[in-house]
This record gives structure tokens, C-alpha cells and sequence, in this order.
């Protein structure tokens, strides 16, 4: 079971925002994935909590950002339910989409998981419809991205072969290009995310 602490940073200005304290496994359902989010002082900043089904499908979602709420799943694409500050209100959305995204790390691992891409050049690059719930007050947005798969390395560990796979992901809105780096269900590296601890190795998906 994976476990270790990402650092959160804006990545144009690089900017700290948050550290994820986080741990992972795979399970009878698919993939979990719990981690506690604190400000760069310590202070308690939010949570994230989801489950992947096999196929990479996210079967629950709950997110908690300050006062701010989010719980989704996939249903007739992906639908969620996000509380305001005061809990008076809740608001229901849809939308067809195929999973969530966020700035935690666990959503490219469960991108990569879902699309199961292949290095083969001729494969290409997938299009994926996102929910993307922006930081730091959960508001929903929608998003297309462009994944490929451009390397796959296998370098030796004390703990065995340990495989990185390199995507490029488009925004297909903007057109910005950027790399990530993902090995099992660890993030190694990605714009706004860096890996500051690790206490164990990748999980392996079957």
C-alpha cells in the first residue's frame, strides 16, 4: 500500500499550496485512494477520498475543500452533488462525461487508469470529457483533454522493476501541452505536483 506526501504548487507561478498526505491500494473494487490535504503552515485544508471500479470508473467521489463538499460517482455519465459553505443548499449536476479531474494527484493516476492507454505509435492520442472541480471552492467545470502514451521505462529498484509510463496530456481548449509521469499508482511528476515522499513502492495493476 503506497503512502507519502505530495507538495501542491500553482504551476505557472509555483506557488505552494498544499501538501496531500496520502495512501493507496488496490482492492476487491478496483483502486482506493484517501489522502488528507493540509496548507504549507500545517493547517488542515481538505480531503479526498475515491474509488475506482475495475475498469477505471470512478464508483464514488467525495472531495472537502474549507467548507465546500463534493460527492459524485458515475451514473448516465458522471453526476455529483456539491454543498455550499452553509449546507443550506445542495446542487445537483450531470454532465457526459467520462470521469473527474482536480488538482490532487489521484485523478491522473485514475485518467491513466480509465483510458489504459498503449505505447504504440500508431494507437495516437485518446480524447477524454472531464469534470474538473477547481480549487479551491470545488466549482465544476468541464474539460477536454488529449492523452498518449510517449514512453515506457523499466528501471531497476531494490524492491524489483520498477515501470514509468510518460503521457502527454493536451488541453484541447488551450491547446497547452504537458508531461506526466506515473508509475502503478504513484504521480513521479506533473505540472503543479511533486512527489516529496514515498514510505513504500507503487502498487501494480493487474
Amino acid at each position: 500500500m503506497p503512502r507519502g506526501r505530495y507538495s501542491l504548487h500553482d504551476p505557472h507561478d509555483h506557488t505552494p499550496f498544499a501538501h496531500e498526505h496520502f495512501h493507496c491500494a488496490p482492492g476487491p473494487s478496483g483502486w482506493r485512494y484517501v489522502s488528507q490535504l493540509t496548507t504549507p503552515q500545517g493547517d488542515h485544508q481538505g480531503s479526498v477520498d475515491l474509488t475506482l471500479d475495475d475498469l477505471g470508473r470512478p464508483l464514488r467521489l467525495e472531495l472537502h475543500a474549507g467548507s465546500w463538499q463534493v460527492r459524485g460517482a458515475a451514473l448516465d455519465g458522471v453526476t455529483w452533488v456539491r454543498t455550499d459553505p452553509t449546507g443550506a443548499h445542495a446542487i445537483e449536476g450531470t454532465a457526459p462525461a467520462h470521469a473527474f479531474t482536480g488538482t490532487s494527484p489521484a485523478f491522473l493516476v485514475a485518467t491513466a487508469r480509465l483510458l489504459r492507454l498503449t505505447s504504440s505509435a500508431a494507437a495516437g492520442a485518446t480524447r477524454v470529457r472531464l469534470v474538473c472541480f477547481t480549487h479551491p471552492v470545488l466549482a465544476p467545470r468541464t474539460v477536454d483533454q488529449s492523452w498518449a502514451l510517449v514512453d515506457r521505462e523499466t528501471h531497476a529498484t531494490d524492491n524489483g522493476p520498477l515501470t514509468v509510463d510518460e503521457y502527454q496530456v493536451t488541453a484541447l481548449d488551450t491547446g497547452e501541452v504537458h508531461a506526466v509521469h506515473v508509475a502503478g499508482d504513484v504521480v513521479l511528476s506533473a505540472p503543479g505536483i511533486e512527489l516529496e515522499d514515498l514510505e513504500s513502492p507503487p502498487s501494480l495493476f493487474a
